[in-house]
């Protein structure tokens, strides 16, 4: 809610992030951005590889953490969420989460493409190659990674050190 964003805004928080929140109530977005600025506002987007009823492929997104489908695609839904005053897009692929296979580069660049905002790519990372898959072929202004650094597979620094290799600052 509006409240619930101002009161992280209160506590500190540079940004606020929209999930559930913003598929329930699209209005809430530019509500937010208003208020905060777009730099503020991210709103989040978990999704997966699915059909539509033509047999054409697309992004599926859900909510309430991937169990409930939102009927929408991803591509669409990120550029309707750029219009409405998000600043940043986070796209978590549901179908890489966890699995440490490497980003989901194709729906990455998909919506990276789609919008002129920021696009943080989640889900996958396993190996610091990865990244320089994402930023290239993916097309994302940032990634999200977590478990190849919570068990210590590699490290921050090193992973600095490879896109710094590849070209990548």
């Amino acid at each position: 809610t509006e409240d619930d964003a101002a009161a992280a805004v209160d506590a500190g928080a540079d940004k606020v992030s929209l999930n559930s929140a913003a598929l329930a109530n699209p209005g809430l977005l530019t509500t937010l951005a208003n208020r905060y600025g777009s730099q503020a506002v991210v709103c989040a987007i978990d999704a997966k590889h699915a059909f539509d009823a033509n047999g054409n492929k697309i992004f599926a997104v859900y909510s309430r953490s991937g169990s409930t489908a939102a009927n929408r695609d991803a591509v669409e839904w990120a550029r309707e969420a750029e219009q409405r005053g998000a600043g940043e897009i986070l796209l978590t692929s549901i179908d890489r989460d966890g699995t440490k296979v490497g980003f989901d580069c194709e729906m990455t660049a998909a919506v990276s493409r789609a919008v002129s905002i920021p696009v943080i790519a989640s889900g996958g990372a396993g190996k610091l190659h990865d990244f320089v898959d994402v930023f290239t072929d993916g097309a994302a202004d940032a990634a999200l990674a977590a478990s190849i650094f919570h068990y210590a597979e590699t490290s921050v620094s090193a992973l600095k050190e490879h896109l710094r290799a590849n070209h990548i600052p």
